[in-house]
């Protein structure tokens, strides 16, 4: 029985790293086409993963965390033994969800939203949108952001891998130290 957990173990963290869409599929996570998720998934989905459902075109970064259910019910099961708060949390579609941004019970996140890095999101989130902060509220709405990052862009974005690494250093005059 302990060989066998030992090996479920790592089969689940070695999928996690290896394929970080078809774990989420694995544990149950609903998911749309075209879904991104940057960083091991192993714990980001919580005790419920299939209560969480993600829309087309949706990019997770590292260390997000969605929490499907209240646990501070433990705290008073002694005194109503069934008491159990678990609620969905869907994503819409065309969404970016920054690092180590946490998700609570119920939230939805409606499709052309971003979600800054660091943010706590406790309560249902209107499409069109640019949210952040702890606890997370309207920054501003998706086409002001697109103005402003248009102004600000490199016009790199097209590029990949290598490519993008050396137009970055020519951007930026980056030389590397040498003795």
């Amino acid at each position: 029985m302990i060989c066998f957990k030992v090996l479920k173990y790592l089969f689940r963290s070695i999928y996690a790293k290896l394929n970080h869409v078809g774990y989420a599929k694995y544990i149950g996570v609903n998911i749309g086409k075209n879904v991104h998720i940057y960083g091991n998934p192993k714990d980001m989905f919580g005790s419920e993963p299939w209560r969480i459902t993600l829309g087309n075109n949706v990019h997770i970064t590292r260390d997000v965390l969605f929490i499907t259910h209240d646990g501070g019910t433990l705290l008073f099961r002694d005194r109503i033994p069934d008491l159990e708060i678990t609620s969905p949390i869907n994503v819409g579609d065309n969404v970016y969800i920054g690092v180590r941004s946490i998700i609570l019970p119920g939230v939805e996140i409606g499709s052309n939203t971003i979600i800054a890095a660091g943010s706590v999101v406790t309560k249902s989130v209107p499409c069109n949108t640019v949210f952040g902060g702890v606890p997370a509220r309207k920054i501003k709405d998706i086409e002001e952001y697109l103005k402003n990052i248009e102004n600000k862009s490199l016009h790199l974005g097209h590029l990949k891998g290598k490519e993008k690494d050396n137009a970055l250093k020519d951007y930026f005059k980056f030389r590397k130290y040498v003795k």
